[in-house]
């Protein structure tokens, strides 16, 4: 069952003689429980995607289905409602709040929503993450491997639809960033929790099941490593 699906999806910035086409006419789906990696140079659209499909920017053509829902035709309260519930987002600055503690910050997408935090499930996510020791402690009392643990706990407390992680491991050395990545992969084989990963590392992108490679804007490229 395909979880997302692309649909001749552009995007142009500016107007007139200063426009810039960011992309052109891309198309493609991704199924359910998929590892899926974007990769491409500086500049070829890649973030641009991104942005599509956590519903943080709107395109100049073209549909976005997650989970069945044409995420564009929702009004600007229902995309916000859905994009926190439906799409957990990893940055490669992990964006988290620094006068929350760990434990604040993973449960945020809850408490926005009024939801009553799952203790067997936060139990769990936070166990596997390594982080029961961190729970009190505020951002900048933690290690960048650690605040990226938590941004993906806070990315998968809601049980989203699709979890998107932009460069995840760009921000921290070689031994966290394999940490993280290591984590991607067991959340995505042992809950068939759907991933894809915006990069630039080929190392990375390798691990996946499946790489689409943008350039200039279009699908240069799209590979199935492991069917």
């Amino acid at each position: 069952m395909d979880i997302l699906t692309i649909e001749n999806l552009s995007k142009t910035y500016g107007k007139g003689e200063t426009a810039v086409k960011a992309l052109y006419d891309v198309s493609f789906s991704i199924k359910k429980g998929e590892f899926v990696a974007i990769i491409g140079p500086s500049g070829s659209g890649k973030s641009t995607i991104l942005h599509m499909l956590g519903g943080v920017d709107t395109p100049t053509s073209g549909k976005v289905f997650v989970d069945n829902t044409d995420i564009y035709n929702l009004n600007e309260t229902e995309l916000a409602i859905f994009r926190r519930r439906q799409i957990g987002l990893i940055y490669q600055f992990y964006n988290l709040i620094p006068v929350l503690t760990v434990e604040e910050n993973i449960t945020l997408p809850l408490l926005l929503d009024g939801h009553k935090v799952d203790k067997k499930q936060f139990d769990e996510i936070v166990k596997t993450l390594n982080l029961e020791n961190r729970l009190n402690h505020l951002p900048n009392q933690l290690s960048g491997g650690q605040q990226q643990r938590v941004s993906i706990g806070r990315a998968l407390i809601s049980k989203p639809a699709i979890m998107l992680a932009d460069e995840p491991t760009g921000n921290l050395d070689s031994k966290n960033g394999n940490e993280i990545i290591e984590l991607l992969k067991m959340f995505n084989k042992t809950y068939k929790q759907t991933l894809i990963v915006i990069t630039h590392d080929e190392r990375i992108a390798l691990q996946a099941d499946r790489i689409i490679t943008i350039e200039d804007g279009r699908i240069a490229k799209d590979e199935v490593i492991r069917p």
